[in-house]
């Protein structure tokens, strides 16, 4: 395998076109977050949804309201909610580590893939690790096998992490994207490790304020094109201005998104704040839409601490809420759980 930099020009027409859209989007929505009134609330929703797709591209499948129930119940069931939980806490952990440490090194990178996955963590020590066509069971890829060697890629990966300046933080996420991904250093879970490095490098190189940008929904949806293009820049370092160019569109496309998607949150807010007004002009606080849009799922538990209320007051202002058709209510076992229709709709589109 080649280290970095890579000995090839990717300051050329297409990429720089590529660039500027994305970084004028990235800019877009760096604006937009600094005027909402509570960016935490949005970072949280697209933390899980990115968590959620993450896993999705490993063939780890569940719903939102799966992930939501893991989340609240007293007694979580585990299985593949829990796995997209790990990722969460994993991206939640390396966001963390980056703001209190300025310094991404392999040991950190470990430390979060742990958290991905727990049984089976550590940085490969045998070989026989191959990447193959899941269809045509083609290996496209043999990343190195021998632990000395991927500790002397990952080592100059660690470098070139922390200290390289060559490209735009953008494009130097792609590289580092596709190294990371090339190394293959664990047995499992690389691809959704990767891609909270994508997260965590544009946070360090303060690009992103807050891990705000989505991009494991691009790559779901142009998942063939990802693995072509990796497969073929993999085969040739010649070819990455084409899967840089692929990251690049994704930045923009998703950064896109975002934008949209935080107006959606707003607008629904809104509404949600007129109309209780109108219908719940006795109990209305500000506080309790608040409440609301920062859980998919509550509980009376939840409610109460937050709004510092009584037991009973939150009962009764529980039940208003569903009566006017703001929230829902399901039993599950020995629980009451309430969810915000509204906000479960815009997440789930």
């Amino acid at each position: 395998m080649n280290k970095l930099p890579f000995m090839i020009n990717l300051n050329t027409i297409r990429v720089l076109k590529a660039l500027n859209a994305a970084n004028n989007k990235i800019g877009e929505l760096k604006g937009i977050i600094k005027m909402i009134p509570n960016p935490d609330l949005v970072l949280r929703l697209i933390i899980l949804s990115e968590s959620k797709d993450s896993s999705v591209i490993e063939n780890i499948l569940t719903t939102y309201d799966e992930i939501y129930k893991e989340l609240v119940l007293k007694t979580p069931k585990g299985g593949k909610p829990r796995e997209i939980i790990n990722y969460n806490s994993a991206l939640q952990a390396g966001i963390k580590l980056i703001n209190d440490k300025k310094f991404l090194s392999i040991n950190e990178i470990v430390k979060i893939h742990s958290l991905v996955e727990p049984d089976k963590k550590g940085i490969r020590k045998l070989p026989g690790t191959v990447i193959m066509n899941e269809r045509t069971k083609e290996v496209v890829h043999t990343p190195p096998q021998k632990e000395s060697e991927i500790r002397d890629l990952l080592h100059n990966l660690e470098l070139y992490i922390n200290n390289n300046d060559d490209y735009d933080p953008l494009i130097q996420m792609a590289l580092i994207h596709f190294q990371f991904e090339s190394i293959h250093l664990f047995y499992d879970g690389n691809g959704r490790t990767g891609r909270i490095i994508n997260i965590l490098y544009l946070v360090l190189k303060e690009r992103l304020d807050k891990s705000l940008l989505y991009l494991s929904k691009y790559i779901i949806e142009n998942k063939n094109k990802y693995y072509e293009l990796l497969n073929n820049s993999q085969k040739d370092v010649s070819n990455l201005e084409n899967f840089v160019i692929y990251m690049l569109r994704g930045i923009e496309q998703m950064a896109v998104y975002t934008i949209r998607f935080i107006d959606d949150i707003n607008k629904a807010i809104i509404l949600t704040k007129a109309l209780m007004q109108d219908r719940l002009s006795d109990i209305y606080k500000h506080e309790i839409v608040t409440h609301l849009f920062s859980y998919m799922y509550t509980k009376n538990e939840f409610f109460r601490e937050d709004l510092h209320i009584s037991r009973a007051t939150a009962t009764k202002y529980l039940k208003l809420l569903e009566k006017e058709g703001f929230i829902t209510s399901e039993r599950v076992g020995k629980e009451v759980i309430y969810k915000n229709v509204q906000l479960f709709n815009l997440v789930d589109e």
